[in-house]
């Protein structure tokens, strides 16, 4: 019974939470926002940009350079947001959590600096057919340049990853695994620490593809002792040009750097450099110091809803979403995993997908349309593209509502 109080005031916590995001609070065409492509990019509460702007207005300066207040002000606005993030993934120091400009350069971030001088021809780098275009050309990118393949695990009807198939593939030629934790597509949630434990087993390092975990779950990156862990700001209510590579500290204290510039190095000169330590040593340049104030404010802002919070809800919605989407006729729903978040490809009859997004943007309702930055999903099931609506913690029940009777529009036009 109090477990069952204490969820519902949680949920209750969650829903309350629509308030604080302005940007839903106006009408598009006449019709108050519904807002479902948070998938592409979450909408920023307003802690996250008065965070942001108090940073404009009160501190900026550079950052662990400068010995003026305002320089160590925003130093230990920087300091504090990369200590936050520490504690929202659970990573075992600030050392192994390296501010990147989101999951896309994270993950050329292990691919040039990890995997390039590791890699020899016929040594073999691991995806599977789900993937981000992110999680697949760098990937691509790094084979040409060092004679590398790299293997593909396939996937089934469902959306599903062939577990079966992927272990089979995961050889002593493998050197890295790089899998997303949840699918952007299709809404997949992949069995990441079963997984993460086979390549182990195998002695195969595992990134993680967290763009789109880390909004919806708790994630303890200790307990699933992922290797290298890659999200972006923009997916988790916080800015864009933002993001993390957590990775552990062993491995990144191996790594060369990625780039060269300032604030990565102790000492230069024209007979060699000595590089910082870590996390540093990654960082090069004037790093975008608001912008991580503002991801480390949406971190926070994440931690005092609660992540158990945010799934539970977010799974209500889900599987009404699913429910009543699945009422109307002539839907085809892509991506019918058993485990899924609240992502929803479809399609409506013969209506192009474009064309859907525009009468439903035309009703107020915002949706993404097209390939979603994965192709091979795409060309898996034999379309060009979906319609996609993707929920987040600020969505509720009369929106997904909306979506139907907007849908009912769109046949009622095509018809």
């Amino acid at each position: 019974m109090k477990q069952a109080q204490q969820r519902k005031e949680g949920q209750s916590a969650v829903a309350a939470c629509r308030a604080d995001f302005p940007a839903l609070d106006q009408d598009v065409n006449g019709h108050h926002l519904v807002y479902l492509d948070s998938a592409a990019s979450a909408q920023q509460p307003s802690a996250v940009i008065d965070a942001m702007a108090h940073y404009e207005s009160h501190d900026h300066a550079n950052v662990h350079r400068g010995v003026h207040t305002l320089s160590h002000r925003a130093t230990d606005a920087y300091e504090g947001a990369r200590d936050t993030l520490r504690r929202f993934i659970n990573a075992a120091s600030t050392s192994e959590v390296v501010f990147t400009s989101g999951t896309t350069e994270s993950i050329n971030l292990v691919a040039q600096s990890f995997c390039r001088p590791n890699l020899d021809p016929g040594d073999k780098v691991l995806v599977t057919h789900l993937e981000h275009h992110a999680n697949i050309v760098p990937w691509q990118l790094v084979c040409e340049q060092t004679g590398a393949e790299l293997l593909v695990a396939p996937i089934n009807d469902k959306g599903e990853v062939e577990l079966d198939a992927l272990y089979a593939l995961m050889s002593d030629k493998v050197r890295l695994l790089a899998i997303a934790h949840v699918s952007n597509a299709l809404g997949t949630i992949n069995p990441i620490r079963e997984i993460i434990a086979e390549a182990h087993a195998r002695d195969i390092p595992v990134l993680v593809d967290g763009a789109q975990g880390v909004p919806h779950m708790s994630v303890d990156v200790r307990d699933l002792d992922c290797d290298f862990y890659a999200f972006s700001g923009h997916k988790m209510f916080g800015p864009t040009g933002t993001g993390v590579l957590y990775g552990k500290e062993a491995l990144l204290d191996a790594m060369p750097p990625y780039k060269g510039g300032g604030d990565m190095i102790l000492e230069v000169s024209f007979s060699g450099t000595t590089f910082n330590e870590l996390p540093y040593k990654f960082e090069a340049g004037t790093p975008n110091i608001s912008g991580v104030v503002g991801l480390g404010a949406a971190a926070q802002y994440l931690e005092s809803i609660g992540m158990q919070n945010v799934e539970s809800w977010e799974s209500e919605l889900s599987d009404y979403m699913t429910g009543r989407l699945s009422s109307i006729g002539d839907m085809r729903l892509i991506g019918t995993a058993a485990h899924k978040a609240g992502v929803q490809s479809f399609l409506l009859g013969d209506i192009h997908p474009h064309d859907l997004g525009t009468i439903l943007d035309h009703q107020g309702v915002a949706i993404r349309t097209g390939h979603h930055c994965a192709m091979p999903v795409m060309e898996y099931f034999g379309i060009p593209g979906t319609a996609r609506a993707s929920l987040a913690m600020y969505n509720n029940f009369d929106d997904i509502d909306r979506l139907v009777a907007a849908l009912e529009i769109a046949k009622e036009i095509f018809a």
